[in-house]
């Protein structure tokens, strides 16, 4: 799949930076344009944080993790075992300036921006991965299905209501299930769980990594070139891009994209951009041929955590930690997973299991960047955050009509690449 030509100097219209969904993403969508593209990543498609998450296509996900009372809240969350909120300490004096910014989003002003920023790139997510997969083998592993929220009774699902009362605004209303209506939809479930919320039109991915792998194998076929090095600096004359610099040689382009998630820092530094983004350390645990799963993904609200039916196995998903992008998997994290899923589902037994650690890309203000910097023929697409799946294949749209000169259907002022630097 890959190539590395260090004498390649045929000018290519658009080089794009990073292979995971908002990646491949793009460069299929500007193929299907009609303007050539090389698709360039230190790893092979679909590692990293499109490999990793939770699967789930949560068109729902609207509001940030910043709500209202948060900063009340964040000592109590950041020294309760039981809560998945976790910080390497030694990393705290390096991440302090970025939490600081991040909780003054904390308030329902700026909560309510952002919700309605978020709405724009997730509402439709499940009709922009069937547009981007439809007649290729990435299909096999597209899934429509409800998106369910386990409560452990009522009052606890009226806790949420803050960001219900946001999802139903954006046009999200669920279906509110109790009693022994419960068990209809999770019959393996411990009777502790008293709450259920269905959202239908959602969807999920039965093997995320393999699906980005399928996409890029149809950009390849297709025409496309995939380079599997590392991208080192962006030649830039007159303020514009003219060249990628990689350490297989340098590449000649007229624009360039970076959709390299929390790396992208590393190239954005080289345009003097200001970007307050951290790594939010996510997990997973795949536990192979279970004793049970659930038929749809599902959301248990006490643990912050997904669990999604996949092909390789039950996945389950979350947590949050803070500890920057070279610390070892802390097996605290693991544990928590482990002990909820165990307290969820009773008895619960599996063959085998495999663990996992990823860099989700937090902006501060947990809107992506989207769009073209200072007119330099380099746009970006990366700052996801928790929607990073979700939303992959629309932000790829909208970063291929930008290019092609196309006109974009949506505002995208909320995820203005220079808005810290102004």
């Amino acid at each position: 799949m890959a190539f590395c030509d260090s004498q390649q100097s045929q000018l290519t219209k658009v080089v794009v930076i990073g292979a995971g969904i908002v990646g491949v993403s793009t460069a299929l969508w500007l193929q299907r344009l009609g303007l050539e593209v090389i698709l360039i990543d230190q790893e092979e498609p679909g590692e990293g944080t499109s490999f990793g998450n939770a699967g789930v296509l949560a068109a729902s996900s609207v509001t940030p993790v910043t709500a209202p009372k948060m900063i009340r809240k964040l000592p109590r969350y950041l020294f309760n075992p039981n809560f998945p909120l976790f910080l390497i300490w030694r990393y705290f004096p390096t991440v302090l300036p970025f939490i600081i910014r991040y909780l003054l989003n904390a308030n329902d002003s700026d909560t309510r921006r952002i919700t309605n920023g978020l709405t724009l790139i997730v509402r439709d997510s499940l009709q922009q991965h069937i547009d981007l997969a439809k007649g290729t083998q990435a299909e096999k592993w597209l899934q429509q299905s409800p998106y369910i929220y386990a409560y452990q009774s009522r009052a606890h699902f009226n806790e949420d209501q803050y960001v219900w009362s946001l999802r139903r605004e954006a046009g999200f209303v669920p279906e509110e299930i109790e009693g022994a209506d419960v068990r209809e939809f999770i019959p393996h479930f411990s009777k502790k769980i008293k709450c259920l919320a269905v959202l239908e039109d959602h969807g999920f991915i039965l093997n995320p990594g393999s699906y980005v792998k399928d996409l890029a194998t149809t950009f390849i076929a297709s025409g496309g070139k995939f380079i599997k090095s590392r991208v080192t600096n962006l030649a830039i004359e007159k303020d514009r891009i003219h060249a990628v610099d990689t350490e297989c040689g340098r590449i000649n382009c007229s624009q360039a994209v970076i959709t390299a998630g929390v790396w992208s820092k590393f190239l954005t530094s080289k345009l003097n951009l200001k970007i307050p983004m951290e790594s939010e350390r996510g997990y997973h645990v795949v536990y192979k041929s279970p004793s049970c799963q659930p038929s749809h993904p599902i959301m248990i609200a006490s643990g912050k955590f997904v669990m999604t039916p996949m092909a390789m196995g039950l996945r389950c998903a979350g947590v949050i930690e803070f500890g920057g992008l070279t610390a070892p998997p802390a097996k605290r994290c693991l544990a928590f997973i482990n002990q909820q899923v165990k307290s969820v589902i009773p008895g619960f037994s599996w063959q085998d299991k495999t663990e996992w650690l990823g860099h989700r890309p937090a902006p501060c203000d947990s809107l992506p960047f989207i769009g073209e910097i200072r007119n330099s023929g380099i746009f970006v697409g990366f700052g996801h955050h928790h929607i990073g799946l979700t939303s992959g294949p629309k932000t790829g749209r909208i970063l291929a009509r930008l290019i092609a000169n196309e006109s974009v259907p949506i505002n995208l002022e909320p995820f203005e690449p220079l808005r810290f630097s102004k």
